[in-house]
Formats: C-alpha cells, structure tokens, sequence
C-alpha cells in the first residue's frame, strides 16, 4: 500500500464548472437545506470532498451563528430576512483517482444559489353586488345604501377588518322579456387593516400577513353568506318584494394584492415565485403598498428591500 500511494502522481491544475439556481425563502423562516452538489455528483462515490460557502456579502459562511453548515456541505439559513438576499456560492473540491494511470485530479464544482426573500401579498377583496329599486331618483336609495355600509362593517367588526371605497350608482337595465328595471350598482373593498388590526399580530414576532389574509378571508366569506341568505329570504320571508331587494347572483368578488414596502411582484423575473411579493433587487425600491419594484435613476441602490431611492 505504501508503494501505490507513492506512486501517485497529483496533478496540480483544477477544473471548474458553475450552475446557478433560483431559491425562494419566505421571511423570518429558515432556507432549505442548499445542497452543494448536483443530482449526478449525489449519485457518485466522491473523494476528500471539501466545502467552501460564501456569502452574498463574499464571506467565508464557516462559523457564522446564522447558517447551519453540515459536514457533507448543505447550507441552511436561518431566520431569513431581506437583508439576506443575494448569491450564495458553494465550492465543492474533490478529487478523481486514477489507479491504472497512477494520478490524482483535483476537481472543483461551483454552485450559485441565487436567494431571495418573499413575503405573501396582502389580500384585499374588491366585491360587487346589484339591487333592484323602484327608481333612481328614490331618496330611499342613499339610505338603504348607509344602511347597509353600517350592516357590513357590524358583521366584520371582530375581524379588524373594515369595507374601503363603498361607491354606488343607479342605472335603467333592460332585460331580454322584461320591462325596464332600475338597479343600484354597488361596490366596496374588504380590507384587513382597519383600526387596531396591529393588536391581532401583537403576539407575533414578525409581521403577520398570514394571519391578516386568513381574517380578510373570513370576511369575504361572512359577506358572501350575508348576501346568498338575501337571495333565501326573498323567497321565503316576503309575500311581497321590498321596494329594494337583492338580485340574485350578483354577488362578484375580485382579489386585490399588494406588497409590503420593499418587496414586489415580477412573473417575468421570479416566474418560479410568481405570487410572491419578492425582494426588490438592488437598483430598484417599493416605498409603498403596490406590487411593483421600481427603478431607480437618481442614486445606485446596492442593497435588497430598498424602501426608498
């Protein structure tokens, strides 16, 4: 045996290679494992495997208290936040014996992982619903409708969500063997982010969007009950239709997402993650609710989570 290992010839010279992959990790949640090796090499016997990770800020990641590094060379970051985002890169060095020729080759695999923090957007029902009345110029109207902006914010009253942007109007609707109807068009928003609604998250150390949309959710759903129990009441309770009343199936929701300041939406960019609410990449910013990131032509942002140009 001591004469095969000194007949072993090393070569000094390295090859290399690069593959990159796009991760997507929500916010204040640990990274899956990043794995340091591709599908074929994991199939392989390898030998002397070493690992070298670094970070986005070019870092060894050996030794930092937020990573937990195996010594089979996966890679977990924990406690993701925005500030993270960025390319982790792993060396995985090894070598390929040759025992007819005699040799070593030092073989060197290099792996990008492009690492990005998301969040979940912000849900906000749009619903539209129709009543009929007798006329548009009914003064009743105005009234039945406060009346039922009142009604909708009791039945959501213990979800800390609130009805936004409530609108009407009146138009005549002629429908196919019918005589000319008048009907109140009604739309309003359900949002999640009435007054008080940080009390919900008090108990959470993290911004909580997984909880606000489950009560917006909730809302939605008590809306929608609310109106299919109209559609039951006209035709049980009443022997004869109220001057204004529901008209059946008209109930229409649509929904509305928004992101948190410095983060955004790009199907194009992260098709892989194309309902998520992405870090905003450097060069770009979201200082407010909407969905995009925007670019920034005044001064060169460097960093992820811009809020601001």
């Amino acid at each position: 045996m001591q004469y095969l290992e000194s007949s072993f010839q090393i070569k000094s010279f390295t090859l290399f290679s690069c593959i990159s992959v796009s991760v997507y990790v929500k916010v204040f949640t640990n990274s899956p494992f990043l794995v340091c090796m591709d599908l074929g090499l994991s199939q392989e016997e390898i030998i002397d495997p070493t690992y070298l990770w670094i970070g986005p800020d070019g870092k060894n990641l050996q030794g930092q208290t937020y990573v937990n590094l195996t010594a089979t060379g996966k890679l977990m970051v924990k406690r993701f936040k925005e500030s993270m985002s960025g390319a982790y890169t792993c060396t995985l060095s090894h070598k390929i014996i040759e025992t007819d020729a005699q040799d070593e080759t030092e073989v060197s695999e290099a792996y990008k992982f492009m690492v990005y923090a998301y969040r979940e957007p912000d849900y906000t029902y749009k619903i539209s619903v129709r009543f009929t009345t007798k006329e548009c110029k009914l003064v009743a109207n105005n009234k039945f409708f406060e009346e039922l902006k009142r009604i909708l914010d009791n039945i959501l009253s213990d979800l800390a969500c609130h009805v936004i942007e409530p609108s009407y109007k009146c138009h005549s609707v002629k429908i196919p063997k019918q005589s000319l109807l008048h009907e109140l068009f009604i739309t309003f928003q359900v949002n999640p982010f009435a007054p008080g609604w940080e009390e919900v998250c008090n108990h959470l150390p993290y911004d909580c969007e997984d909880e606000t949309n489950k009560r917006v959710q909730e809302a939605r759903d008590r809306i929608e009950e609310f109106f299919n129990k109209q559609t039951y009441a006209l035709k049980h309770d009443f022997q004869a239709l109220p001057t204004i009343h529901y008209v059946d199936h008209s109930f229409e929701v649509t929904r509305i997402d928004s992101c948190r300041p410095g983060f955004g939406k790009n199907d194009i960019t992260h098709n892989d993650c194309a309902s998520c609410c992405v870090v905003c990449d450097p060069g770009t910013y979201s200082p407010n609710n909407e969905v995009t990131c925007r670019t920034c032509v005044r001064t060169q942002i460097k960093q992820y989570g811009a809020k601001s140009c």
